[in-house]
This record gives structure tokens, C-alpha cells and sequence, in this order.
């Protein structure tokens, strides 16, 4: 794991879409997709910006992600169109077109060019070599509200009201194995790992599965809705810190060797503003928040507010780190897209 003594984040470039920033995605080479609410999908790269989907129809793009190769992107909005750009050549298709429910959720399998995207109360299988669906997996008891990959690629987990559905994905016939839960699940989130699975749920609890339970922590303490959930990387075989935001608070989590209390927490200091986007740095415990009055901050070790930049923009809509954690984009409520160099002023 690398370490960063001082670190030092820098203003590299901005840019300007017409309406609020829904998801953002970095691919493999450093590129970066844009997408916003007035239907613009926008990409970014070596100081050059350039338009992928205009706003003609003004239907809300609500994610996007690039395919572990580079070689597609995808994207899904309220129009119901699924979307997908195959580079080098950028030739756009669409792969099925149902306005009556909205793609909200989709995301590319961690090693092969396998799509998972929701419509309605199901998660369909898309792929990208033959071009076809090849699996329908159906929630039933609800709209389907989040989807993931498990890093190994093994799994693929799914959240909707009464918990969270997770199927084989070398068997897709077969039945999945049911998290049960008294709310819905709303966001999911593995560890990277993949030896720990966290879901907020709309009771607003955040129950953990893994470390070799088979019933989960039940993390308390919530206020209100859990917004974000993420994990840190992996250090010297020690499980992984979970932070959530709910309001503004910022808790970390982490897991202790004392069952009877199993993990701890701590509020991080400094932040009074709803948080809208919280990541870990994929390599160290940098730990970065854009919240509600358009703050930028930046935690390392764990407690240390390490820069602090205050209301830079207007309201903060989400973040994220490159793969490489160089770069920062962060967008805004407001269609403003900024991205950050980081940088070390004493490496060692």
C-alpha cells in the first residue's frame, strides 16, 4: 500500500455541463465519463473535452461505467435507453429502448465484458461479445434500488425491499442466496477484497456480512438515511475500515477483535454539511467527502483533516477517485465538474 506524508491536492481543470452532474467514471487509461441530469454524457482526457450524447431530449442520465477492458462504456437514464460506446472507433448502439422504467443502476463485470443493469424489478445480463441478454434475474419484491460485483467477479449482489439477493454468476438458473432483511436495502458495497459485503438499509441500520459470519454486525447509531458507503483498501492482512456519511457526520468502522462489540466507531471532525460523495483512495486511508454548501475535504490517517477546501462550488452531487489515485473529479448540483491532481510534498 503506498504512503503519503503530506498530501497535497491541486486544481487541474473545470468544465461546465448544463445541468447537475449524476455519476462520473474514470476507465483504465485515465479518461473520464461524465454524465448529468439534462441527458449529456461527456468525456474528458488529456486536457480535452468532448461530447458523447447530447441533451436533445433532456432525459436524466443516472449512471455509467466503463468495461474492465476500456473497450465499452455504458451508460442508463429515465428514458429507458441503454446506451453503449465501443472504442477506440466511439460507434454508439443502443441495446433496448423501454420508457416505462428507468435504468438506474448498471455495472461491468470486474474481468469480462458482462453488463449488469436494472429495469424495474429485474437485473438483466448483457453480453458484449454475442450481443445478447443472457440471464434475467428477478428481484420480485420490488424495483431493484442497487447492484454489485463482487471484486472476483464470482458474484453479484442486489438490493431491493427486504434485503439483498446475491446469484452465482456460473449459475444463473439457480436460485440466489437471500439476505433477509426487516427494510429495504439500499446501497451495497463490497470490500476489495471481496471477503466483506455492507448494506444501509432504509431503517438505518448498516448491517455487515463476512469475516467468516454468517449473521451479520448491525452497525447503529444512524440519525437519518445512510448516503454513502465505502471501504478502504486492504493493509498488512487487517480487515478493511468502512466510512459512512449520514447527514453530516462521517463514521468509520472498524472491525475489533472484541466480539462482544465487534466494530467501533469514530466521527470525523470538521464537516457541517450534508455529505453528497465519499471514496477512499484506492492505494492508502486518504479518505475524500464533497458535501451539500460545495466543500472539498481531505482526511488522511484515519482522523486528520489533511486540506480543506470550503465552498469551492456550488452544492457537491458525487466524487471519484481514478484507478490509479492521482486524479479527483468531483461534480456539482450545478453542471460544474472539477478534477484534482494530488500530489506529495514529502514522499518517501
Amino acid at each position: 500500500m503506498s504512503s503519503l506524508n503530506n498530501p497535497n491536492l491541486k486544481l487541474q481543470w473545470q468544465g461546465q455541463l448544463d445541468e447537475y452532474i449524476t455519476a462520473l467514471c474514470w476507465s483504465q487509461d485515465g479518461t473520464l465519463a461524465i454524465s448529468s441530469a439534462g441527458g449529456e454524457v461527456t468525456l474528458f482526457s488529456k486536457q480535452l473535452q468532448q461530447i458523447l450524447k447530447s441533451n436533445r431530449k433532456k432525459n436524466s442520465i443516472l449512471c455509467l461505467d466503463f468495461s474492465a477492458d476500456d473497450q465499452f462504456l455504458a451508460a442508463g437514464g429515465e428514458d429507458g435507453e441503454l446506451k453503449i460506446w465501443q472504442f477506440p472507433q466511439r460507434q454508439s448502439f443502443n441495446i433496448l429502448y423501454d420508457n416505462s422504467k428507468w435504468i438506474e443502476n448498471l455495472a461491468w463485470h470486474p474481468q469480462e465484458n458482462y453488463l449488469a443493469f436494472t429495469q424495474g424489478r429485474n437485473v438483466l445480463i448483457w453480453d458484449a461479445v454475442s450481443q445478447k441478454i443472457i440471464a434475467t434475474l428477478p428481484f420480485k419484491n420490488s424495483f431493484v434500488l442497487d447492484l454489485a460485483w463482487n471484486p472476483n467477479g464470482e458474484l453479484l449482489a442486489i438490493a431491493g425491499n427486504g434485503g439483498v439477493k446475491i446469484w452465482d454468476c456460473h449459475n444463473w438458473q439457480d436460485d440466489p442466496f437471500y439476505l433477509e432483511m426487516n427494510a429495504a436495502a439500499l446501497k451495497i458495497s463490497w470490500s476489495s477484497d471481496g471477503e466483506y459485503l455492507a448494506v444501509s438499509s432504509l431503517d438505518k441500520i448498516v448491517l455487515v456480512w463476512g469475516g467468516g459470519n454468517l449473521v451479520p454486525w448491525r452497525l447503529l447509531g444512524f440519525s437519518s438515511k445512510i448516503r454513502n458507503l465505502s471501504w478502504s483498501p486492504i493493509s498488512s492482512g487487517e480487515p478493511p475500515i468502512l466510512a459512512t456519511s449520514c447527514m453530516g457526520d462521517i463514521i468509520l468502522w472498524k472491525r475489533t477483535k472484541n466480539e462482544d462489540r465487534a466494530w467501533n466507531a469514530s466521527v470525523l471532525k470538521h464537516n457541517n454539511s450534508i455529505i453528497h460523495g465519499l471514496q477512499f483512495h484506492p492505494q492508502n486511508f486518504l479518505l475524500a467527502s464533497g458535501n451539500e454548501e460545495g466543500s472539498l475535504l481531505l482526511w488522511k490517517n484515519n482522523q486528520n483533516l489533511a486540506q480543506n477546501f470550503p465552498k469551492i462550488s456550488e452544492s457537491f452531487s458525487c466524487l471519484k477517485w481514478d484507478l490509479s489515485g492521482q486524479k479527483l473529479a468531483l461534480g456539482s448540483k450545478n453542471g460544474k465538474i472539477m478534477i484534482f491532481q494530488l500530489e506529495d510534498q514529502n514522499l518517501t
